[in-house]
């Protein structure tokens, strides 16, 4: 039901924007049903335009990176659709060198460099633990920014 609502939204979007690719990928963020929901809502509300994930799970999952005009689809904890978004900036730099800005355009907590390190060295560690890797400050990120181009139900 969840796929074909997925699917339903991404065919409506493509009527009003024919340049749109044809297949669009749909993912939540976070590890849990309520991470999802709380960064999906701040996608929805316009607060977070901008991601951050650990290199390494693209390479262990031979996923393409990110690229530049590249839509995707944010559900939320229950992987129903939240919104559309365009991705407008791909950086990878190590941990350690993620600037400041970049933790503020995430948007959440306090929106400062030192929340975004730690929650995001504590999700990365559960990412590396479960591969049987350990985190080091200096472990490549991919640092996506993104505009929002729709948003579900609106």
């Amino acid at each position: 039901m969840i796929e074909t609502t997925v699917q339903n939204y991404w065919n409506e979007f493509r009527a009003e924007h024919p340049g749109a690719p044809e297949t669009v990928n749909a993912w939540g963020f976070g590890d849990s049903e309520k991470m999802a929901d709380e960064l999906a809502a701040l996608v929805v509300q316009g607060v977070k335009t901008a991601t951050a994930s650990n290199y390494k799970m693209y390479e262990l999952g031979d996923e393409p990176l990110p690229k530049v005009g590249q839509y995707d689809i944010v559900l939320d904890g229950s992987g129903a659709p939240a919104a559309i978004i365009r991705t407008t900036a791909v950086d990878v730099m190590p941990f350690c060198d993620v600037p400041e800005e970049h933790a503020f355009l995430e948007g959440e907590g306090d929106r400062s460099l030192g929340y975004w390190r730690r929650v995001h060295e504590d999700f990365f560690k559960r990412e590396l633990e479960a591969e049987g890797l350990v985190f080091d400050e200096r472990i490549p990120v991919v640092c996506e920014r993104f505009e929002v181009v729709d948003v579900r139900g609106k």
